[in-house]
């Protein structure tokens, strides 16, 4: 084998198909690495005949892990040189694995929420609007449970739903003062709505106690709205009461939600604002069907300084007077509320408007009459 260097050839140039000393090899992959003008174009037959050997290796590796390998388990990868065989950035791997921890969890809880629904439903719908315990009616009230199937539930029993806020000195008069206006309108509006004397259509004495006989016009009107009830005169515009004859109260509990406030009015003197809405559980003498009527009432009482206004010192004046009546008869005027029972059968001729009765939104129009979504 000749060794001499053809003309115009370099001497350190290996023979394409000559033998290849590491030497020249290493040489020949220098000037490949830098960039020279004389590296080589094309593969040589050497590194053919490596990257032939390299390939022959990642198959027998491939072969390898085909036999006998429990299946999903990954092997460890032959060596490789860096770069050779990337894999994905190991950041987003285990991005990728909490992602589907998560989507595991959270389907083992729709798979556990559609068992609960489906073994029992009630546990879902029975705190859904107009859900009840078992889908069998057990929403209407009874006698053991008068409030059940009502918002009113988990109203306060009573005087309990009419708290005050805190009393501060207003309109010229002192803290003192402010508070005294405030509990005599809490006092007025449970006897007026919630002493059992009232709501059995009795005269209601303690109310009209708490009442300012100096104010020109209010006492005597509602005297006579108690002796002679009409619609011009209707003591239903301050009290809550209901015809012993035809129904009664299921227990003791009325249930109130509502609120108060106040505010100075003229100089010398303090408005109170109260807002309230009273459920009643009703049944006829002797029976065992229950009713219930719903009342809410917008009063504004004042109370005045004597020495500025003709007044009795801790009476109230009653500056206005606003009512809605759920279930009970729209056009009766004997001074009682009449409750419908649902067996009875509805009374013929239009009914207005659809109302809910426990909205606490805008009061209803004075005089409207209307058909309820529930009582």
């Amino acid at each position: 084998m000749s060794t001499d260097t053809p003309p115009g050839g370099s001497p350190e140039r290996p023979d394409p198909e000559g033998p290849v000393s590491d030497e020249q090899w290493a040489e020949l992959v220098r000037r490949a690495e830098s960039g020279g003008a004389d590296a080589p174009k094309e593969p040589s037959a050497r590194a053919r005949m490596v990257t032939a050997r390299l390939r022959a290796l990642d198959e027998e590796a491939a072969r390898a892990r085909g036999r006998g390998r429990p299946w999903g388990r990954k092997q460890a990868e032959p060596w490789q040189p860096e770069g050779w065989r990337t894999g994905p950035d190991p950041r987003y791997a285990h991005g990728r694995s909490r992602k589907r921890k998560v989507a595991a969890v959270l389907g083992f809880l729709v798979v556990l929420g559609a068992l609960v629904v489906t073994m029992r439903p009630s546990l879902v719908t029975g705190h859904l609007p107009g859900g009840d315990d078992d889908g069998s009616g057990q929403d209407l009230p009874t006698l053991a449970r008068p409030f059940q199937g009502s918002p009113a539930l988990d109203w306060a029993d009573g005087a309990a739903g009419i708290e005050l806020p805190a009393a501060t000195a207003a309109g010229g008069l002192s803290e003192g003062e402010v508070d005294q206006a405030l509990r005599a309108t809490r006092q007025l509006l449970i006897a007026a709505n919630l002493d059992p004397a009232t709501l059995r259509g009795e005269k209601p004495a303690t109310a009209l106690e708490l009442l300012d006989p100096l104010q020109e016009g209010e006492p005597d009107r509602l005297e006579r709205a108690l002796a002679e009830p009409s619609e011009e005169q209707d003591p239903l515009m301050m009290f809550s009461r209901f015809d012993p004859a035809e129904t009664q109260l299921v227990g003791e509990v009325v249930k109130t939600r509502g609120e108060m406030t106040f505010e100075a009015g003229a100089p010398g003197s303090v408005e109170v604002h109260a807002d309230f809405t009273f459920v009643y559980p009703l049944v006829r003498p002797g029976g065992d069907e229950v009713a219930r009527t719903i009342v809410r009432r917008q009063l504004t009482t004042v109370l005045h300084d004597p020495k500025r206004f003709r007044a009795t010192r801790g009476k109230l004046s009653v500056l206005s007077s606003d009512q809605n009546f759920g279930n009970t008869a729209c056009e009766a005027y004997d001074g009682f509320l009449h409750p419908s029972f649902p067996s009875d059968t509805p009374a013929p001729g239009p009914h207005g408007d659809e109302v809910d009765p426990y909205d606490r939104g805008a009061m209803q129009p004075d005089g409207a009459c209307g058909t309820l979504s529930r009582s």
